[in-house]
């Protein structure tokens, strides 16, 4: 590899950026391929195997290039700490997520209930600003208090979070969608919220609950 291409390779890594180095195998060509970029067909499938987070080989105009992929693992953050989010914030750690859990209410954000992840006592609007938002992010409100819930989904919508989930009935999704409306989001917007969060399996429990939103983030994530 060329010293400037092993370069630029390390400072994307150390971005978090997701970057592919595309190898042609017939004479050793190399191209580091960004996320986003489709510029031609090799960028295209590049692309493709950013979503899946997955290396391998593809056919390219008669040429066999390997895809080697440089992902960031995958951000969750679970806004409010209640007990769907205790099976929800294991089940995507153990799918590889890199999960945050964020509430004020020191009585629930607790290392007993979360343990082995990163917790934050703070404000969802205050803890979001110092954190990162890319098309690595998903976001699920899961409190039913607007106070906390509307500032999280703010941040997010004017995000490129990947996902962003919100819990409730219909009725309280539609008052939530009126207060969005009221301070300028527009229905396109309001759109990419999942609410009610989750795939519509039928879930009862929280363990259900947190099944049917894991599976609807995982679709998201792979979509192409």
């Amino acid at each position: 590899m060329k010293r400037d291409l092993l370069k630029a390779l390390k400072e994307a890594r150390a971005k978090g950026t997701g970057t592919v180095l595309a190898t042609k195998l017939d004479d050793g060509a190399q191209r580091l391929i960004a996320v986003g970029e489709r510029t031609d067909a090799l960028a295209s499938a590049a692309q493709t195997a950013l979503g899946r987070d997955k290396s391998g080989t593809v056919e390219i105009d008669g040429s066999s290039w390997f895809l080697n992929v440089f992902n960031s693992p995958p951000k969750l953050y679970i806004v409010g700490a209640v007990h769907i989010a205790q099976p929800l914030s294991q089940m995507a750690a153990l799918s590889g997520f890199d999960v945050t859990v964020i509430d004020p209410r020191t009585a629930f954000a607790t290392s007993e209930r979360f343990p082995n992840l990163h917790l934050i006592t703070a404000w969802p609007d205050e803890a979001l600003a110092d954190l990162p938002l890319d098309a690595r992010t998903a976001v699920v409100t899961l409190t039913h208090d607007p106070k906390l819930d509307d500032p999280a989904l703010v941040a997010a919508l004017k995000s490129d979070a990947f996902y962003v989930g919100a819990l409730g009935s219909k009725k309280t999704h539609a008052a939530r969608a009126a207060r969005l409306r009221a301070v300028g989001f527009d229905d396109a917007a309001i759109a990419r919220i999942h609410g009610p969060v989750g795939l519509d399996i039928g879930a009862v429990s929280p363990a259900e609950i947190a099944i049917s939103v894991m599976a609807q983030m995982i679709e998201r994530l792979r979509a192409e």
